[in-house]
């Protein structure tokens, strides 16, 4: 029996990169995964190979910075599938520039994504599991959530606020059997670096992404699943994940 027989996972951001590979690999270890994201065609994309290979899915368009879209997510999961055991909290941006550049729209836009998405999508499901007495909370932070430099410190600030919310939920969500993980990565191959439009910023991070054999995102995937598919005393609280020749 596959080590996710009978769970729902909820994947945000799933059209590509690490969202897409953790849906594939949740599926592939039995869960029922529920792949939401903005593009529509890219979900459907996903669904033909996940169904292919025999797995159970349920594709939803949605923007986890409108409130009502994000409750509607797990709600429908929950109708359609029955419950919610795991959410990953993988939808975000990432667009670098020196503060001094004010660059508002795009701060604006880090922290709704990569924030306020990750806490209304959570907070539907916090109640769907504790009414269910289990769940896991994945949240995708970065190695940018532990520390910081020129020209990121705005990313990083979204990424220090994921990192704070996951610890204040881990407390918070004991009594409720609730686990909570958050991954931090290093340089992956996805394509949060498109995001940037600041030129500065961008030969800055393409110096990182020309490094030999950078992370690629089944290998996230892989992270996660080895952190939902432990046994119930087993709470992995932070995987910190760089790629061999990351200094930084």
């Amino acid at each position: 029996m596959a080590k996710l027989d009978g769970k729902v996972a909820v994947i945000t951001g799933a059209s590509s990169g690490i969202g897409e590979a953790t849906a594939e690999t949740l599926a592939a270890e039995g869960a029922a995964v529920v792949v939401a994201a903005r593009r529509e065609d890219r979900l459907n994309d996903l669904v033909g190979r996940i169904e292919g290979d025999g797995g159970r899915v349920l594709p939803v368009a949605c923007d986890v910075t409108d409130e009502e879209q994000a409750h509607a997510l797990i709600q429908g999961a929950k109708d359609e599938l029955g419950s919610v055991d795991i959410l990953v909290n993988n939808a975000g941006v990432m667009q670098l520039s020196k503060i001094e550049k004010g660059l508002s729209d795009e701060w604006r836009t880090m922290f709704d994504v990569n924030v306020m998405g990750l806490l209304y999508v959570t907070d539907a499901a916090v109640q769907v599991m504790k009414e269910q007495g289990s769940g896991h909370l994945v949240n995708i932070s970065s190695v940018a959530g532990r520390k910081t430099r020129p020209g990121v410190g705005v990313y990083s600030g979204t990424k220090f606020a994921v990192n704070a919310i996951s610890e204040a939920l881990r407390q918070e969500l004991i009594e409720d059997n609730v686990r909570v993980t958050m991954i931090e990565p290093g340089a992956v191959e996805t394509e949060l670096p498109n995001h940037i439009t600041d030129e500065e910023a961008k030969e800055g991070i393409d110096a990182l992404y020309q490094l030999d054999d950078i992370l690629q995102a089944e290998d996230i995937a892989n992270a996660i699943a080895y952190c939902v598919t432990q046994p119930p005393r087993v709470s992995i609280n932070e995987v910190l994940i760089r790629p061999t020749q990351q200094a930084n």
